[in-house]
């Protein structure tokens, strides 16, 4: 069998196979889409406003003599990394400041997280004063007393 003739048996069991009409076992309320307001946009929405949001600027200060072609080579490519998306509205992790692995509990004394409390009694409790704020420094959390 060609690949023509095979291309063309594939094409009309393709039309053969579609229906126009609803189905019947299903009731008209579940075909009808609702209509869904959505906190968040999907990542496609957001990429393609971007890629807007930035012809818009690059069209308002290239001037009027410049082409269409110039425009379009001084487009730069939008990722995932580059788009402005809002703040993500799930809460941070929180992981061990000495084993990296998960850190539900906190020091009260320091404000180091640790994973268990074995790691509390061999580590975090007998810790010297300034070792605590090598290890928040490393997170980011440190304080300076002036």
């Amino acid at each position: 069998m060609s690949s023509e003739a095979r291309l063309e048996y594939l094409r009309s069991i393709a039309t053969a196979n579609v229906i126009d009409s609803p189905s019947p076992y299903k009731s008209q309320k579940h075909q009808i889409k609702k209509k869904v307001n959505r906190r968040n946009k999907a990542a496609r929405q957001l990429i393609s406003d971007e890629q807007k949001r930035i012809n818009g600027l690059l069209e308002a200060s290239v001037s009027e003599e410049n082409t269409q072609e110039t425009c379009k080579r001084l487009v730069p490519k939008v990722t995932y990394f580059n788009i402005n998306a809002p703040p993500s509205m799930k809460p941070p992790k929180k992981y061990c400041d000495i084993t990296g692995l998960n850190g539900p509990y906190t020091s009260p004394t320091n404000n180091i997280r640790y994973h268990n409390s074995e790691i509390y009694q061999l580590i975090v409790k007998p810790m010297a004063p300034g070792t605590d704020q090598e290890y928040l420094k490393l997170r980011g959390a440190n304080f300076v007393l002036k």
